[in-house]
């Protein structure tokens, strides 16, 4: 319980510092463009109101939601099979390394001429830059199977299905899920340079559209809301790494 409240108190205690000092720091703020926090947080409650949060919000995480899971499915599964197979690997490499260079928001032109600008390019575009981080650790993690497992696995004549489940995806899977983290945050960002093209809502669109009528405190309401969106995506997904990964965190514990 000691441990718990301590690793707490360290969680929240910067946050907590930053924000008092941005508090302090700005109450005597006469700036249009930087206004005083207190004036902030007073428009944030104004601002997301429940029609806001249905509007804005909800569409923004449901396409995040879903860019997401398709990136996690096709990563995982590409990584797999590139990782499992030498040629494959060998033959994939180079245009991997390629597509992994360039920045996803520059595709957002080339995806809306096929995709439209509905929902389904802005998933397409939180999947064009999720997709890279997890696939390439799936790769990674596949190939770092020690041999001594898939020749035990190979003596036990396990088969080809049974050694994957029970040898390769549990020794890829920390590097795995270091991918599908790397992912996370990267599609939050596509998720808001999605909504800023030619949108009709999210949370994109709702701070380019405060931004354009110059309602600045509003404006900053909506980055402060992103930012909390994306630390309570980062702690649900500490979560499910624990969860997932317990063995390994218990070995790491030990090993120290």
């Amino acid at each position: 319980m000691v441990t718990l409240a301590r690793k707490t108190l360290l969680a929240l205690g910067l946050p907590a510092a930053l924000f008092a000092l941005w508090w302090f720091a700005s109450a005597g703020s006469t700036s249009f463009y930087f206004p005083p926090l207190s004036a902030i947080t007073a428009e944030f409650a104004e601002t997301w109101t429940p029609e806001r949060w249905r509007d804005d919000v909800l569409p923004s995480v449901a396409r995040l939601a879903a860019g997401y899971t398709a990136s996690a499915a096709a990563g995982i599964a590409l990584g797999v099979l590139i990782g499992r197979t030498r040629w494959l690997f060998h033959l994939t490499e180079p245009v991997l390394e390629f597509a992994r260079a360039v920045p996803p928001p520059v595709l957002v032109p080339v995806i809306m001429l096929f995709a439209g600008i509905g929902d389904g390019m802005k998933t397409a575009v939180i999947v064009s830059g999720c997709v890279w981080p997890i696939l390439l650790n799936t790769v990674a993690g596949v190939r770092s199977v020690e041999p001594v497992q898939l020749d035990t696995a190979a003596a036990f004549r396990l088969g080809r299905n049974r050694t994957l489940l029970a040898v390769v995806l549990p020794g890829a899977s920390p590097r795995i899920v270091t991918g599908m983290r790397q992912a996370l945050a990267i599609g939050v960002i596509l998720m808001v340079v999605s909504e800023m093209f030619a949108a009709q809502s999210g949370l994109g669109f709702a701070i380019v559209q405060f931004q354009r009528s110059y309602a600045i405190p509003a404006m900053w309401s909506g980055i402060l809301l992103l930012g909390c969106l994306g630390a309570a995506l980062a702690a649900l997904f500490t979560v499910f790494d624990r969860a997932v990964l317990h063995w390994h965190h218990r070995q790491r514990a030990e090993e120290v």
